[in-house]
């Protein structure tokens, strides 16, 4: 009698299982694309090129993104734009360590050769810097007191565009600067003093800086970054662990479209600044060759150290002035005109839908 009720019991529970199942993956924290990410193909997880963002799953870690279809993803998020690449356009290549192109909206891949190589990035690093000075200092017209470790630095500095030639007055021991014209010199002139000046100020030492940088990054989901320093020098023999991505740069460039006086400055030509009390003036002139030539330009920086190479990130928007990217050149000798010929190729061969 009892085995008669256990099969009876067995035919019963049986076809219910997939539908417990599916409840157990639907109605609990891990949806089905997490399930897909974590069980069945984690090397696609989170890079979201044009084609995948249709089918609503992100893939990571494969170099081709392709059309890998799972399952159709519910999204309750509020439908947007994003962009459709037409059919039969191959990929660009840029003669660039890596490159990546990325809509600033939707978090769309428009270009993607080598973006998840891990390199030096040099100044690129003042970027995240630029975010922290803006999240962690509530009054840009503070005072930021010039230390001697920001004085001693290599490189690019406030009125020397780089080592041995000065036009203006560098930044002096105990100087008090205002720390808006600390992030104008950081972000036009890329100078380094400005950058380490500005760390202090707000984590009390590079080092500690450093780490709000890196658990910054960890907040924003950048897997393959580590920051050294807030200038992006890299630090005499642990070069190694100073680097990160294109892909995860590009993002930190859309990150930092929350802030419009990031880009505001990155726009600004040529500036000059006082010392708090009226004693030092300060010139500086904005590193971008592209301000002037690339049309609806949002800004850029720069960087370059020797084993960094030349790099460059970039935004732009569109002439509607809807859409928004953001790129990236790593390691590039020609940036200048291969950001200009990336652009171009993207706004040809790219529709918003």
């Amino acid at each position: 009698m009892n085995v008669v009720i256990s099969l009876i019991l067995f035919l019963v529970v049986l076809p219910l299982v997939p539908f417990w199942t599916w409840g157990k993956f639907s109605g609990l924290e891990k949806n089905i694309e997490a399930v897909i990410c974590e069980t069945i193909q984690p090397a696609f997880c989170q890079l979201p090129t044009a084609e995948n963002k249709v089918a609503g799953v992100y893939r990571e870690g494969k170099e081709n993104p392709q059309n890998h279809t799972y399952f159709p993803i519910e999204n309750s998020q509020p439908v947007i734009p994003f962009p459709v690449k037409k059919e039969n356009i191959p990929d660009l290549k840029i003669w660039a360590g890596s490159s990546v192109v990325i809509d600033a909206e939707s978090g769309t891949i428009l270009h993607f050769d080598n973006g998840k190589k891990k390199t030096q990035i040099a100044s690129l690093t003042k970027m995240m810097t630029a975010i922290l000075v803006m999240e962690k200092i509530n009054n840009l017209n503070e005072e930021v007191v010039i230390t001697r470790e920001s004085t001693h630095l290599p490189g690019t500095v406030v009125g020397c565009p780089r080592s041995g030639y000065c036009l203006s007055n560098r930044l002096y021991e105990g100087e008090k600067v205002r720390a808006i014209d600390l992030l104008k010199a950081m972000l036009m002139n890329s100078a380094n003093d400005s950058a380490t000046a500005l760390a202090v100020h707000i984590g009390g030492s590079v080092e500690k800086f450093s780490q709000i940088m890196n658990d910054k990054a960890q907040e924003l989901g950048l897997r393959d970054t580590n920051f050294c320093t807030p200038s992006g020098l890299e630090i005499d023999g642990q070069e190694e662990q100073c680097y990160s991505t294109a892909y995860d740069i590009a993002r930190i460039g859309v990150y930092a479209l929350k802030y419009e006086k990031i880009w505001e400055i990155m726009r600004i030509p040529e500036e000059r600044f006082f010392s708090a009390d009226g004693k030092y003036m300060h010139e500086l002139k904005n590193t971008d060759l592209l301000l002037s030539t690339l049309p609806n330009c949002l800004g850029g920086k720069t960087g370059f150290t020797p084993l960094a190479g030349r790099s460059l990130l970039t935004g732009v928007a569109d002439a509607t002035g809807q859409h928004k990217i953001i790129a990236v050149l790593l390691n590039d000798e020609n940036r200048w005109e291969d950001m200009k010929i990336l652009i171009n190729w993207v706004w040809n061969n790219y529709e918003w839908q």
